[in-house]
């Protein structure tokens, strides 16, 4: 009876190393896209007052969570009766990744206007009404955001494990889950709240020493910080998108393959994005020419 009591606990602790282990290796494989989701959500988390910063990411958290309670039982469905739609689903969104990293190239590389915002008065302070409004279509916009980029990372992680049995697959994708909401939404909070802290540095150094100077450099860096992590996301989209035709389409198997690695799936994924984004921008102007 002992021996057999004993005997579970061995096989449980075999499970869980399997599972940290996998999970460590999931992770990995969903960074990239981890780092696109910290980009678009430091970027739609920040522009609120300071005191509504954290009410809207904590709003924007609890829509994530929701998302992926809707997203993960239908994946493990997938997983377990239907596999091949797994890898169907992980190569277009692939496709998508790819769309959106070359679309942000493309916006930054070939100059388009701007939309022009209409003007109010200086006079004319919104209410708070209209500032709910603007901050509840916020918040939508960036949990449906949060969806798509969630079937994503879901997905991925799935890929990565779907040779292991479906036990294991539910405790790594769902800890993978965990891990991008809490861990890309707490980095969010820092970020966002970097400049306050900054501030509160500023007037408790009396306008001299470390502490002013350091508090200055937290106000200054955000934009700079938010800038940046958009960059390292589209890089990351790309070599993701890239990794994911690698891995997963035959022909992709012999192109570029005495290439590193990193610099191979940046082009494979920068190639496809660019077909992508020129097929799309066909289609509306085939569009636009129809309806003309």
């Amino acid at each position: 009876m002992a021996s057999g009591f004993f005997a579970l606990l061995d096989d449980i602790a075999a499970l869980m190393d399997d599972v940290a282990v996998l999970s460590k290796v999931t992770t990995k494989k969903t960074a990239g896209i981890l780092g696109d989701d910290l980009a678009v959500n430091a970027e739609k988390a920040s522009g609120f007052v300071s005191s509504r910063e954290l009410p809207v990411l904590w709003a924007i958290t609890k829509g994530s969570f929701f998302n992926k309670l809707i997203i993960l039982p239908i994946a493990f469905l997938l997983s377990a009766f239907l596999p091949k739609a797994i890898t169907i689903i992980l190569v277009l969104g692939g496709i998508y990744l790819a769309f959106e990293g070359a679309e942000k190239i493309y916006e930054y590389v070939v100059p388009h206007k701007q939309p022009v915002a209409a003007k109010l008065p200086v006079t004319e302070v919104p209410s708070e009404a209209a500032i709910l409004d603007v901050e509840k279509s916020k918040v939508k916009s960036a949990i449906i955001t949060d969806f798509i980029l969630s079937v994503e990372i879901v997905i991925i992680a799935l890929g990565a494990v779907l040779e292991q049995t479906l036990l294991i697959q539910i405790m790594v994708v769902s800890i993978v889950a965990i891990i991008a909401t809490v861990g890309v939404y707490g980095i969010v909070a820092l970020i966002v709240r970097m400049d306050d802290f900054g501030l509160k540095l500023v007037a408790k150094s009396n306008g001299a020493g470390f502490m002013h100077g350091f508090g200055t450099i937290l106000v200054n860096a955000l934009p700079y910080v938010i800038k940046s992590l958009s960059v390292i996301g589209t890089i990351a989209l790309l070599l993701v998108s890239g990794g994911i035709f690698a891995h997963n389409i035959d022909f992709f198997h012999h192109v570029l393959v005495s290439w590193p690695a990193i610099i191979r799936e940046f082009l494979i994924g920068l190639a496809i994005g660019i077909l992508a984004v020129v097929i799309f921008k066909f289609v509306l102007w085939l569009v636009g020419r129809i309806r003309g």
